[in-house]
């Protein structure tokens, strides 16, 4: 689980997913208790529904609640197909690129598919993990075959209905664009079959197509929900209506896990349209103030209507400049080994380097903060929430509502962003939303509640990407052949205090801190680990450790191609060797296609040269920079990418340009989430920078053609444009950066 081939995935859930998976098939369930999709859940049921109903289609004893088409394919009488889609969809487009993989073995009418996405029923969980989640870009790459198949049967089923209608062998009779054809010009429209073909018997195996075959499966497709994104018609959790529904905010402390010492709410409850007022308990031990109002504008204003006093005796108040203080003197002392390499011929290296890189802590900031709402009923509850892991969030929910798992049920809405936030082992934000409405209950009010967060709520709410320092000491000579590498990495650990710990802290170590290090070059390294306590929050970032880690690395290479006058492009290709040939071909391709070393460069400008992997896949950038009044200025940036076949060219494109956008960000003044005596200082847009559409540089992404199965893509576009955007930098400046967000001076 800690080898190469498994970097995927938030890396905290690795470890104990494989464990589960080789104890364990996923469990199956009997039919009767599959999800029953209707109107009322939101969920339009066609004739092809899921096999919940007595009339359905029956299922091989070997199949698995996944591998089931009647949980993903719903076609109604007009011919028009629903997939359900078994991940979130927050901005990296698999509500189209999931049915197209099905659409294509299903033969569809493409101008008929349409997508919605599912809930907490097992049949929605990964197909190789076994629990639901949206993470680690393993949604494509974990779900590619399953949906092929998925599709194949239904289509198996709809060619049997049609054979049985008109008495023929089903070999004879072939698919084409929504239809079954027969000889003599026969032809049934799914639609018309649907109902029958429900009936049938869910093959146990199904022929896939060659993929020579493919006419949807890597071509670029509009996605299915870019209309209504569009044109503002696309809703998401935080536009969530239930009749009579109520909204709730939280009056949090300001030092993370701090109670309450007193509460004045007069004010607030004098508020038009005010509910309740009601104390809570908060997610680390922390306790606040419910305001719960017919509308956020109600609430909000009644919250800042409170007079409270808060008591953080208990708790330690964290203050960024004596937080690096303290990173630095851990830094000097010894620490878990990951890698431990002889280092004695460090002290006679010809060349070194002595380097140190800070790295702060980042907010996810989506666009969409965190919501969720909450109906609570005789039989259970529903919950509506743009959810990563919406298997684990009912069973939380479950927990804090003092029900059964199976009287949860979440359905999971479309969310503006997330980058891991709402993928969460504590399920706070999910917690706190069903604590408020079993309190709002126990006060007598019976609607559901909708828990909103504000910007300032999310941006100072905590689980940020841990602060990093790096230390290294390089060796090498004259010919960039490093002799030794002495790296310390200090850092809080992101599985500490998780279900995770004692699975994926080994040695010491929490591996989402070191993912990254040393690959693809094979450097005599020691790599030494702290994991201080502190009192924040800490969770995965979109690209985990790689946000730092590929920064490191990629700098410090460039430096080394530098200080021996190599071209940083044949200094990586050289230390790579032949072992890495997907890395190879990303950056040739970077290379090929941005011109390097070709076209002469506008005066004061240089190139920036990256390449890392992450979660299988590849990305290397070659960029153009500048600086202009003492700022960087990123001007152009050339993507290699190998992540082997491409479903959706677009969406492929959009997610590089989004992830390079957002690694860009972390380079911008003002970056960065820092403390002061325990308390958040950023809380907006206007204090915590975000990289916005004007940064934004002239980029084309590029693919290495591959036909070998999906590797993921959400994430690896990220970690290597900062290293690429730093090395263009230095080599204007003469001066190596060794911080993010930027610092010139």
């Amino acid at each position: 689980m800690f080898t190469h081939s498994m970097q995927e995935l938030p890396r905290a859930l690795q470890h104990l997913l494989a464990r589960d998976q080789a104890a364990a098939p996923v469990a199956e369930l009997p039919r009767r208790t599959f999800l029953k999709l209707g109107a009322a859940s939101g969920f339009a049921l066609g004739l092809f529904p899921l096999a919940a109903q007595s009339q359905g289609a029956a299922a091989p004893a070997a199949l698995k609640p996944v591998e089931m088409p009647g949980a993903f394919v719903a076609i109604a009488p007009d011919g028009i197909v629903t997939v359900t889609v078994n991940r979130l969809e927050f901005g990296q487009g698999v509500q189209t690129a999931l049915p197209m993989i099905l659409a294509e073995e299903l033969d569809a009418d493409w101008s008929k598919v349409r997508s919605q996405l599912g809930t907490n029923d097992m049949a929605y969980a990964d197909p190789r993990f076994g629990m639901h989640l949206t993470g680690g870009s393993n949604s494509i790459k974990h779900s590619f075959t399953q949906y092929r198949e998925l599709g194949a049967r239904a289509r198996a089923m709809l060619v049997q209905a049609a054979a049985t209608r008109w008495g023929v062998d089903a070999a004879s009779l072939r698919t084409q664009n929504g239809a079954v054809l027969g000889a003599g010009g026969r032809r049934l429209g799914y639609g018309e079959l649907a109902e029958a073909a429900m009936a049938l018997p869910v093959p146990a195996s199904v022929t896939l197509k060659d993929p020579k075959q493919f006419r949807l499966i890597g071509q670029p497709t509009t996605r299915l929900d870019a209309a209504a994104k569009s044109s503002g018609r696309q809703d998401f959790g935080i536009d969530v209506r239930r009749p009579g529904q109520l909204t709730a905010v939280v009056a949090r402390p300001p030092v993370f896990g701090a109670k309450l010492k007193s509460v004045d709410d007069t004010a607030a409850r004098a508020v038009k349209g005010v509910k309740a007022v009601l104390r809570v308990p908060l997610d680390r031990g922390a306790e606040g103030v419910a305001v719960i109002a017919d509308g956020y504008w109600p609430a909000k204003t009644a919250r800042d209507a409170l007079k409270l006093e808060w008591d953080a005796s208990a708790v330690e108040k964290v203050d960024s400049a004596r937080q690096l203080v303290q990173y630095r003197e851990l830094a000097g002392q010894p620490g878990a080994k990951h890698f431990d390499a002889d280092m004695a011929p460090l002290a006679n290296a010809p060349k070194k380097i002595e380097a140190e890189f800070v790295f702060p802590y980042l907010a996810h900031a989506p666009m969409e903060p965190l919501n969720c709402t909450v109906e609570l009923s005789e039989q259970g509850a529903t919950l509506w929430v743009g959810s990563q892991m919406p298997g684990l969030d009912g069973m939380a929910a479950a927990k804090t509502l003092g029900l059964k798992p199976e009287q949860v049920k979440v359905l999971v809405q479309s969310a503006g962003g997330g980058f891991g936030r709402r993928a969460i082992p504590t399920s706070d934000y999910v917690v706190e939303a069903c604590t408020i409405a079993k309190a709002a209950q126990a006060a007598g009010l019976r609607e559901p509640v909708r828990t909103l967060w504000s910007r300032e709520d999310d941006i100072k709410g905590g689980y940020y990407r841990p602060m990093h320092l790096h230390r290294a000491q390089v060796g090498f000579d004259a010919t960039g052949k490093v002799l030794a590498w002495d790296h310390v990495i200090v850092g809080q650990s992101i599985l500490a205090g998780s279900p995770f710990e004692a699975m994926m802290v080994k040695n010491g170590v929490d591996i989402t801190a070191v993912e990254g290090m040393r690959a693809p070059y094979p450097l005599p390294m020691r790599l030494t680990v702290h994991h201080p306590k502190q009192n924040v929050p800490v969770l995965w970032w979109r690209s985990v450790g790689s946000t730092h880690t590929a920064f490191v690395m990629e700098t410090l290479i460039d430096q080394i191609a530098r200080e021996t006058n190599q071209d940083p492009v044949a200094y990586r290709m050289k230390l790579m060797g032949a072992e890495h040939p997907r890395h190879r071909a990303a950056l040739q391709l970077a290379v090929d296609k941005s011109g390097y070393g070709k076209k002469q460069l506008p005066a004061g400008r240089a190139w920036g040269v990256a390449v890392h992997e992450s979660f299988e896949s590849v990305v290397a950038y070659v960029v153009e920079a500048s600086v202009k009044d003492g700022q960087p200025v990123l001007h152009t940036a050339t993507a290699g990418v190998h992540c082997n076949l491409v479903v959706n060219p677009r969406t492929l494109e959009t997610q590089v340009q989004g992830a390079a956008l957002m690694g860009l960000g972390m380079c911008l003044p003002g970056a960065a989430i820092t403390l002061k005596d325990g308390v958040v200082e950023q809380q907006n847009f206007g204090d915590y920078t975000v990289a916005r559409m004007t940064d934004m540089p002239a980029i084309s992404v590029h693919t290495v053609p591959s036909a070998d199965p999906p590797t993921g893509m959400g994430e690896p576009g990220l970690p290597p444009l900062a290293p690429a955007f730093a090395n263009a930098i230095s080599r204007l400046t003469g001066k190596p950066l060794r911080e993010l967000p930027f610092k010139l001076a």
